[in-house]
């Protein structure tokens, strides 16, 4: 196990890395919109354009995963974020003007690497020899949720301190963690992934309806985490009336911490994971009513941190569950699951986004949240949060017909 070492640190760093690709943005919506007049739709867009460029990378995988050279194509994930966080950090220096641009640009760079460590770092680490192969995937997991508390604590720390006109230095910074995975992964070998031969034996999977049940349950599971993920941020601070930095440390930071203490509490004493999954999605669903429904800013803001320890195993935990069913599928059904989860970490965040600028935008609306005593922002944020209830929900059903299809 020892000569694995290097390898698994190799694969954490990665995964800390996605912790910053994916939660960057959301940290800055509200920076964003007041610096360059950015919509909130656009906003929601921009975390589009990174999952659909993950799931891009996630379909290819799925199919045509024979056609790469698997451990070099690791390798090159870091170098990959690197680029991309450049590109995004300099965006307002380079893209004067039109910083949506190098947003954009660099999202979709950065947004590679993140797909290919979501489709790749959960095989390698399945192909170390473990006693318990289920709670090292759910370390893994874990690792990106601690990830996760770390970038939003700094970021929000570096905005408070050095103003939010700052923000271009943060992935600048952040540059760090892909540069010594490149190093770490520049002095290890990674075993060989299995993967299917042809794309005509990945597409025979596709009659299995295990499968599909497989992938909704991920699809409403990466819904349900990364919506309240990526918009608690600005939920707390223009439905609350939260300020930022309270917002972000004791509103988005304790949603990283409890995501990761449920997936290191899995990590440790896990078992059940169909149990743990159905009562994840019903939990997530109460807490995402109960922020949207409640005015009282401490009970949001607990209701949202909660949402994360309910989340925590819905991702890592479907995808345990996939490949138990599927188990000599090899990068296929990592790729496949991984899809299915961006495609629902996708449509939810753009949704609430959606949801936001028409309630905003609609005259009934509008007299209706005056009759509330509430702004016309506040109402739009507590509309699309309620509207996102709908994705824990259906992911319970998912995943109560997939446990009796089991049975």
């Amino acid at each position: 196990m020892q000569k694995y070492t290097v390898l698994k640190a190799a694969c954490y760093t990665s995964s800390i890395t996605m912790s910053v690709v994916g939660n960057l943005s959301p940290i800055l919506f509200i920076t964003f919109n007041t610096l360059y007049g950015i919509s909130y739709s656009l906003l929601g867009l921009l975390v589009l354009i990174n999952f659909i460029t993950q799931l891009g990378i996630d379909l290819i995988f799925s199919f045509f995963s024979h056609k790469f050279n698997i451990p070099r194509t690791v390798k090159l994930i870091p170098i990959i974020a690197i680029i991309g966080l450049l590109i995004y950090g300099i965006s307002p220096l380079c893209f004067k003007g039109y910083e949506y641009l190098g947003l954009s640009v660099g999202t979709v760079i950065f947004s590679a690497a993140a797909g290919l460590g979501e489709v790749l770092i959960s095989p390698v680490i399945a192909t170390i020899p473990a006693k318990d192969p289920d709670r090292e995937m759910s370390k893994l997991h874990s690792v990106y949720a601690w990830g996760v508390v770390g970038v939003v604590i700094f970021a929000t720390l570096f905005l408070f301190c050095f103003g939010k006109e700052k923000w271009y230095l943060l992935p600048l910074i952040f540059i760090v963690i892909p540069l010594v995975s490149a190093f770490l992964y520049a002095n290890t070998k990674i075993p060989p992934i299995e993967s299917p031969e042809k794309a005509s034996v990945a597409l025979s999977f596709f009659k299995d309806k295990t499968l599909w049940l497989c992938f909704f349950a991920i699809f409403f599971g990466g819904a349900a985490e990364l919506t309240m993920a990526q918009w608690c941020s600005g939920y707390l601070e223009k439905s609350l009336g939260i300020s930022k930095v309270w917002g972000d440390i004791f509103g988005v930071a304790l949603f990283g911490l409890m995501l990761a203490i449920g997936r290191t509490l899995y990590a440790k004493k896990g078992k059940n994971i169909e149990k743990v999954l159905i009562l994840g999605f019903g939990g997530a669903m109460l807490c995402y009513i109960i922020a949207a429904i409640t005015n009282i800013s401490l009970i949001g803001l607990f209701a949202c941190a909660f949402t994360g320890f309910c989340v925590s195993m819905l991702w890592p935990g479907n995808l345990v569950v996939a490949a138990k069913h599927f188990e000599q599928s090899g990068v296929f059904i990592y790729a496949l699951m991984a899809a299915g989860g961006d495609l629902g970490a996708s449509v939810g965040p753009q949704l609430v986004g959606l949801v936001t600028d028409f309630t905003i935008n609609n005259p009934t609306l509008l007299q209706f949240s005056k009759t509330l005593s509430l702004a016309s922002e506040q109402l739009g944020l507590k509309f699309g949060i309620l509207v996102a209830a709908l994705f824990p929900l259906l992911g319970l059903l998912i995943s109560l017909k997939l446990k009796n299809h089991e049975d």
